[in-house]
Order: structure tokens, then C-alpha cells, then sequence
């Protein structure tokens, strides 16, 4: 492949129609060919060979390739770390005159494409990043003093009034599909071959349209089947954001589409504050003085707290890669509150077993239940979890569904009284948040 070409590296944008850098790759004045790279900096940091996600996007890929091989083109697939990819693989492979990207905005995302974009630089081998996992871009909402919002409601009140059909337009790639490098079918390595093995875990679909109407009445009842379920398809960009959002607009969906704009808030503080990960976004939460037990956090891991909402929750996440939104907050908020456990704990756990797991919003929602996050509500917040099951699940069907042993009446007994662990909460966070 010698010819001058252009490159579309696909990351978290696994999908041929509307999607931004594809369509100006393809608009391009070079044929175009797709790259996707299984990358060793990610993925040696999963302890389950066998991870749901990898089989997602290795099915995805497989795919995405039937479909270029009939446009006459492949799907051109590495595994590495990125920068040795490029550097010892591709440019040796490939004359590459362009490379075209959709932006990521997660900080070791932001690493690695500033590291390949220097290398390339260097080479007079021009990158050219697009807008295309969210709607509005890091600094296309801001406050009138050109500063980032940190609190949603202002945020997402001028997030709402901003959108119209220009930014929920899609991109017409089918167009250009004449502009594919043409090219034979190119090797296609085997999980096996990037150090993997198939899971059996289902992967939810993408008709989420059908959902909507439910989700505007039903969505915080956990045993309903009330939400899209699209969180890994918008995560790995096998469903677009214009297209989930436009539907969502036809469709008067306003309450899943402000779910939509928390998704992008989340991503703009996190672009904006790239520390939040690994520090509290009010950093007087970093005094916090926590127990971090490793026997109670291993218990609320298996979801055996005594507390069945919470156990509940834990085990639909162990089994199946997935909990409602509001037991995830049910159960952070009993991990940092009644167990005083490091949010952060919590939240590489959810890392490590949520099929939509996204950076960007778990810490989020992470530090939102913790009081350390972007959240006006003081920190003695403080949810009952009992009181929650008798909210959202009244007849304890999704707590049977998923912790049956409640049925009977000897159970796993309490890991922590409620009112002995909110006081103990409030007086951590008192100390921790009193000015010395």
C-alpha cells in the first residue's frame, strides 16, 4: 500500500453511516482506509479474558468489515500500543498523507492521540480531529464569563435551548462510499490472537425507540423494563448520538434526552477538570478519613450487605454487566455513606464489570453520590436504602428477581446499621470539611 492514502482510525466511533471523521476522511482528496487498533494500553488492564466488552467490539469489527469488503475495501486491524503501532507497523505498511479522528475526551485518550499526532507531525502527516460522540463540543457551552458550568440545571438549560435540526443532522457517508481504498479482504486476527476469549454475556440492541414512552413514566422502577439499555452502543459508537437524539426530539422524549446532556456534561468536566478521576472535584473531599474495610467492600461487591436493594443491584451487575441507574446511585451512596469505602473503589469496580461503562459518567455519578462531584445538595445526603426499595420497588419484585433470599425470612443480616452509619458518615465528612 504504497499509494498516498488517508486513514479513518476508528476508536470509540465503531460505524460506517453518520459518523463525522469518516465523512470528511471520505471527502478527502485520497482513498481512505479504515483503521482500528485493539489497544494493549487498554486492554492489559482487564483482569477477565473473557471480557463482554472486547467480544462487543471485536463483533462489531467483524461487521463493519462484511460491510466495507462489499464495498471493495477492509477493515485494516492492530494490536499494540498505539504509538508503537504507528510507529513500527503502519508508517512502515502505509503512505499515509492524512489521518482523521473523532475526538476523545477522556485523559488517557487525550494522551495517546497528542503522542501519535506529534509523532505524525513530525512527518508532515497532517490529523485532523472532528466533533462526534456528543452534541455540543468542550467549549460550545459555556457560562458567559467563557468558563466551564459546573453545576447541570444551567448547563443543561442552555444545552436545551441551543439544540436544533443543524446539530442532530447526520453525516451522509453513503455518498462517498465510492472513496474506500479498494483493497483484498486484509488478516483478521482471532480473540485468541489479541489474548481474549468469547463471552456469552448478551449484548442489549439498539431499538431503543420503543423504550421511550416508558422510560418518561417508568424509569426509576428498576423491575420495569423501562430504559434503552443503548449506554454501550453510544459508548463504543455503534449508535450515533444525532441519531439517538433526534429520535428522542421527534419523539418529545425530553426526559431521556436530558439523560443525554448529563452524558455530555459529564464529558465536558471531564475534559475540562481531566484530575477527576483519581481526585474529588471539591478537593476538600480528599480529607476524608475513610475506612476502606476490605472485607465489607468485598461483601458489597458480591451483594451480600444485608441491605437488599443494594444486593440486588450488585448482583444484576455481576450477572449480566448491567444495573439500573437508580440502583447504581443507591449503591454508591452505601458504599461511601453507610461503609465510608473510597468512592473511588466503587467506582474501578463498575469499571471492571459494566457493559456501558463510561469513564466520563461513572466518575460522575460516582462523586455525585459521594457530595464530591458537580452537585449543589450538601454532603449529609444520606439515602436509605430501605426507604428507596419501598419507593421504587414496593412489591420487592426486582429484590426477588435478583436477591431471591429475601423471600424467606432468615437472610444475610445488615453489614452496618442505617442510622449508627449515617451518623457515623456525617461526622467523617463534618471533620473532614471543617475548615482548620
Amino acid at each position: 500500500m504504497k499509494t498516498p492514502i488517508s486513514i479513518c482510525w476508528l476508536r470509540r466511533d465503531l460505524r460506517l453511516e453518520d459518523n463525522a471523521a469518516l465523512y470528511h476522511a471520505l471527502k478527502s482528496d485520497q482513498s481512505v482506509l479504515l483503521l482500528f487498533i485493539f489497544d494493549t494500553e487498554i486492554l492489559s488492564k482487564l483482569s477477565d479474558k473473557a471480557d463482554a466488552r472486547v467480544t462487543f467490539i471485536y463483533n462489531t469489527l467483524i461487521e463493519l468489515q462484511v460491510q466495507l469488503n462489499a464495498l471493495g475495501s477492509s477493515l485494516l486491524i492492530k494490536t499494540g500500543s498505539p504509538i508503537k503501532v504507528w510507529q513500527e507497523e503502519i508508517l512502515k505498511e502505509c503512505a499515509v498523507n492524512k489521518v482523521f479522528i473523532n475526538e476523545d475526551y477522556e485523559p488517557y485518550a487525550r494522551k495517546r492521540d497528542g503522542a501519535v499526532a506529534e509523532l505524525l507531525a513530525g512527518l508532515n502527516i497532517q490529523v485532523q480531529s472532528f466533533k462526534d460522540q456528543v452534541l455540543f463540543d468542550k467549549n460550545e457551552i459555556l457560562k458567559s464569563d467563557g468558563k466551564p458550568y459546573t453545576v447541570y440545571s444551567p448547563y443543561f438549560k442552555q444545552w436545551f435551548a441551543k439544540l436544533d435540526d443543524f446539530y442532530l443532522k447526520s453525516y451522509p457517508t453513503e455518498k462517498y462510499s465510492n472513496n474506500y481504498l479498494q483493497i483484498s479482504p486484509l488478516p483478521f486476527p482471532s480473540l485468541a490472537e489479541i489474548g481474549f476469549e468469547v463471552s456469552e454475556l448478551p449484548i442489549p440492541g439498539k431499538d431503543f425507540e420503543s423504550k421511550l414512552a416508558a422510560y418518561e413514566l417508568r424509569r426509576d422502577y428498576p423491575y420495569d423494563d423501562a430504559t434503552s439499555r443503548i449506554g454501550i452502543h453510544l459508548r463504543f459508537g455503534t449508535v450515533s448520538i444525532r441519531h439517538a437524539a433526534g429520535v428522542a426530539w421527534s419523539l418529545k422524549a425530553y426526559k431521556w434526552l436530558s439523560e443525554l446532556a448529563w452524558r455530555e456534561f459529564y464529558m465536558m468536566i471531564l475534559w475540562h477538570f481531566p484530575q477527576t478521576p483519581t481526585q474529588a472535584f471539591k478537593p476538600a473531599y480528599d480529607n476524608i478519613m475513610w475506612r476502606n474495610n476490605e472485607a465489607e467492600f468485598a461483601a458489597w461487591c458480591r451483594g451480600e450487605t444485608g441491605y437488599p436493594m443494594v444486593d440486588a443491584g450488585m448482583r444484576q451487575m455481576n450477572a449480566i454487566g448491567y444495573m439500573h441507574n437508580r440502583v447504581r446511585m443507591i449503591t454508591a451512596s452505601f458504599l461511601t455513606k453507610h461503609l465510608l469505602i473510597d468512592w473511588r473503589w466503587g467506582e474501578a469496580y463498575f469499571a471492571e464489570k459494566l457493559l456501558d461503562y463510561d469513564q466520563a459518567s461513572n466518575v460522575g455519578g460516582w462523586q455525585w453520590a459521594c457530595g464530591s462531584g458537580n452537585d449543589a445538595a450538601p454532603y449529609f445526603r444520606v439515602f436509605s436504602p430501605e426507604l428507596q426499595a419501598k419507593r421504587y420497588d414496593p412489591e420487592n419484585k426486582y429484590i426477588y428477581r435478583w436477591a431471591p433470599e429475601y423471600k424467606q425470612e432468615k437472610h444475610v443480616q445488615p453489614i452496618v446499621e442505617h442510622a449508627f452509619a449515617r451518623d457515623r458518615a456525617l461526622k467523617a465528612f463534618k471533620e473532614a470539611l471543617t475548615p482548620r
